[in-house]
């Protein structure tokens, strides 16, 4: 962790010969001396120490240093083999981790060890693991000193397959590299003096909704090597945390799983295994010469009593007895002993000690408040632990989707939720149109009136965790239902209850058109796309029927994963599936799925839409530097299912996010999405030539600037030759919502009943099609722009080179000349093409000199 350089030698090192020894100290300096600018980052930022001067203070101070409860240290961090050091690595994806890692360490921090002068947080991803775990000829401070035996304690999530994030892997792989390099030798971590010896603990997260056997992995696995490779010692004594306090006993590892929801109740239990260890009860703790109470003193009284009564052992037996080795009388004939060594006269359940979970917070997870138990594991339990998962105990009675903390996190960010897993929330464009600024695409690609629109779902859970997601996950996830389901009439009739009071509050918002505040009261439209998987509620059809039969048209969508409800879903208005990616790959990495076949699923659900008589949707979110290649595979896709409309829409940066490695790179301007639903087109034409006889023709037909959305229509079904010139083609992709009612209420009525698309299409106007000079913008609404955000420039060549400025007059060539001088320097500097450079967490950072005159703005 410390950047200046260091003692060359090895120390760790086990070779036959001399030669061998030269070999394998050389290589350890060059590994070494290639990571010397290693910089490490504590929770409050970064620090760094280089050079001889920084060193030294460091030194001078190192055991007497303070540490503010964020984690800042002054002068840098301390070597993990130091004594008197406790080390708490993490690593995070949405923050749950890194919460804990926080709490563990104010915890440590407000009992003030007094073996213990340094308590440091850092990120797993910003250690050479290799030089902290082997190199320990550092100076005599750092690694003699006084204090304790050095602590490492790693809280790990898991990402895909087990895993650790990328930006983390690193820890895995070192550890994996130390335990079979032949120049390292045998348990490198083992030591003779207690004083020196390491001490681990782990805590692992993780969702068995992925995958219940690699729920925990990372953490597992590096507590495995740590402790049955390199020759660390578990942290917890077998009689910490034990039956004499009451709970469950704690150990050195411990998963929890969100799927049960007892992440935090299991982290507790670790975290106070670990403190206990760290500082035994009991313990008198030193600050600045002075005795601290550590917090805890009723419960120590309590145990401290319960002592005194039990100092012959409770579980004492009339029989035959010998001590064991907790001291504690133990039945000779009972094969019962509990782990502290003491009789008992049940058999354990293992299923009682390990559970899988699911969790929001983390990687893959729900964040239950669930009570139940969570995995407890400790080093001889590995075998068994990797190989399989049991599960908790389930409930007979279904519980709730939405715990209290994600309730407050949904409602915080403007949800009104409805019975225990649906939402409603009020859309902007929504009260863009109520204001005469504009309505959504689906205005100008199908007519819909954004005001009178309502945004709901009956299923806050979703069976992936996209990248792009615009809710930053804090919704539940799961592969199926499995919580208690609501009456569609409720959700239904609270849905529209809930969305007109929202109408109501925007009354007083300046600029409200008041005819058109007073139409919003009457709901027309549902988009069933606010957040979470609608297609998953067990009752979606009774709730679509509930919807037509208030007149209001249904768009849902899906992200197809469930190819077998789509099947079954009654008429609707319009159905669409989510395609994310063009590759099983790519799919992976956007959209994150819980389902080890999802690309199969997506496939299967694609081809379903071949069978629905009415409007479909292959809905494509570009995402630049993620799902933006393998145009054919977007077109491979969509001719599975010979979908009505493909509707290609640029990603919307929502801010950054613990949940999301995006940035605003990754959002593609309205040109970007145009060119590529070009590219798109003509993969789909050479489909069609190719042979496949059935493929139908697609053209484009509509567009909307302001979405960054572009849609592709089947010319069979939405285009018809233009009256006025026969030579053109007129487009239909409007839909005329009081005949789409009447058909959906005839097929009600009588399931033999059918209709198609052609039956309830509309015109489409002229400055909604594409190449329109309106852009898709409505001209009986105003372009409303903030005083400072009018774009400097409003048209641009091919090249990029802006050609009118912002009053939207042409340029002087002289001054065009100028701007394409400016980028060919700046093209020299990144290149011709685009390039995108992927960062240390995952995050895809995207620079394109052609764009450097897009964002430019000034005030007017």
């Amino acid at each position: 962790m410390k950047a200046g350089n260091k003692a060359s030698s090895l120390s760790s090192l086990a070779v036959a010969s001399v030669g061998a020894a030269t070999l394998a100290v050389s290589l350890w300096m060059y590994h070494h001396n290639s990571n010397k600018n290693h910089k490490s980052d504590l929770a409050s930022g970064d620090s760094e120490v280089d050079g001889g001067d920084a060193q030294k203070s460091k030194k001078d101070d190192m055991l007497h240093r303070e540490i503010d409860i964020d984690g800042s240290m002054a002068d840098g961090l301390g070597r993990i083999l130091a004594k008197g050091t406790i080390t708490i690595a993490y690593c995070s994806t949405t923050g749950t981790c890194e919460g804990f890692a926080k709490k563990l360490h104010k915890e440590i921090l407000d009992r003030s060890a007094r073996n213990y002068k340094l308590v440091q947080l850092i990120q797993v991803s910003e250690v050479d693991w290799w030089d902290e775990l082997l190199n320990n000829e550092g100076d005599a401070d750092d690694i003699g000193g006084s204090g304790g035996p050095p602590v490492l304690l790693f809280i790990l999530p898991t990402w895909t397959d087990g895993t650790l994030p990328p930006n983390s892997q690193n820890l895995l792989q070192s550890l994996s590299e130390i335990s079979t390099d032949w120049r390292v030798a045998p348990e490198p971590l083992r030591s003779s003096s207690p004083e020196l010896q390491l001490k681990v603990g782990a805590f692992g997260m993780g969702s068995s909704a992925y995958d219940a056997h690699t729920v925990g992995k990372p953490a597992k696995e590096v507590f495995s090597c740590l402790v049955g490779k390199l020759g660390a010692r578990p942290l917890v004594s077998k009689n910490v945390g034990g039956k004499r306090e009451g709970k469950a006993k704690s150990k050195s590892l411990m998963v929890g799983d969100s799927e049960v929801g007892d992440s935090e109740v299991v982290f507790e239990k670790w975290m106070n295994g670990i403190v206990n260890s760290v500082i035994p009860v009991g313990q008198n703790n030193v600050i600045d010469g002075k005795k601290k109470p550590n917090g805890n003193s009723k419960k120590q009284q309590h145990v401290e009593e319960k002592k005194k009564g039990e100092e012959d052992c409770a579980c004492k037996s009339s029989g035959d007895t010998s001590k064991n080795e907790a001291g504690c009388c133990s039945n000779q004939n009972s094969e019962d002993k509990n782990e502290a060594g003491c009789c008992s006269n049940e058999k354990s359940d293992e299923n009682d000690s390990m559970t899988d979970s699911l969790s929001e917070e983390e990687d893959y997870d729900d964040d239950d408040d669930d009570d139940s138990e969570g995995d407890v594991l400790d080093v001889e339990d590995m075998g068994n632990v990797i190989k399989s998962q049991s599960s908790s105990k389930k409930s007979r009675e279904p519980k709730e989707m939405v715990t209290p903390k994600q309730a407050k996190a949904l409602k915080k960010e403007g949800y009104r939720l409805i019975g225990t897993h649906s939402a409603v929330k009020l859309c902007r464009w929504t009260k863009h149109q109520l204001r005469g600024r504009g309505g959504c695409y689906k205005h100008t690609h199908y007519g819909i009136t954004s005001y009178q629109c309502m945004e709901a779902t009956p299923s806050l859970a979703c069976a992936n965790k996209c990248v792009f997601c615009w809710r930053h996950h804090k919704n539940p996830v799961g592969r199926e239902w499995r919580w208690k389901t609501d009456d569609p009439k409720m959700i239904v009739e609270e849905a529209v209850n809930m969305h007109v009071d929202m109408i109501k509050e925007t009354r007083g918002i300046p600029g409200i058109q008041m005819d058109r505040w007073a139409e919003a009261h009457k709901v027309r439209h549902c988009a069933l796309s606010l957040v979470g998987e609608p297609i998953m509620y067990p009752r979606i059809n009774e709730l679509l029927h509930e919807l037509h039969d208030r007149k209001i048209s249904t768009f849902l969508v899906t992200n197809g994963q469930h190819p077998q409800a789509i099947n079954d879903l009654v008429p609707i208005t319009q159905l669409y599936v989510s395609v994310d990616a063009s590759t099983p790959e790519s799919l992976e990495a956007v959209d994150r799925p819980l389902f080890k076949d999802a690309w199969d699923r997506l496939k299967t659900s694609l081809s379903c839409l071949k069978n629905k008589g009415q409007r479909t949707v292959a809905r494509l979110t570009v995402v630049k530097g993620w799902n933006s290649d393998e145009i054919g595979g977007y077109a491979r896709l969509i001719a599975l299912g010979h979908c009505s409309l493909v509707e290609v829409k640029g990603v919307t940066f929502c801010g950054k996010s613990d949940a999301s490695n995006l940035n605003m790179s990754n959002s593609p301007w309205h040109h970007e999405v145009l060119q590529f639903t070009k590219l798109l087109l003509k993969e789909l034409n050479a489909i069609r030539e190719g042979g496949d006889d059935l493929m139908p023709e697609y053209d484009l037909a509509c567009e909307h600037k302001h979405s960054c959305s572009v849609l592709l229509a089947r010319v069979d079904q939405f285009a018809v030759p233009d009256e006025n010139d026969p030579t053109k083609r007129k487009w239909r992709t409007w839909i005329d919502y009081d005949k789409f009612q009447e058909l959906a209420a005839k097929h009600a009525a009588d399931p033999t009943f059918t209709f198609g698309v052609e039956d309830y299409v509309a015109d489409t106007p002229s400055w909604a099609v594409a190449g329109a000079d309106e852009e898709g913008f409505d001209p009986t609404d105003n372009r409303h722009r903030k005083k400072k955000k009018h774009p400097k420039y409003t048209k641009f060549d091919d090249d990029g080179i802006p050609t009118h400025d912002t009053f939207n007059e042409p340029l002087e060539e002289e001054e065009m000349l100028k701007l394409r001088n400016l980028m060919i320097e700046k093209k020299k500097i990144v290149g011709e093409a685009t390039t995108v450079t992927e960062l240390q967490g995952g995050e895809r950072v995207i620079d394109d000199a052609s764009l450097m005159f897009r964002g430019l703005t000034v005030s007017r």
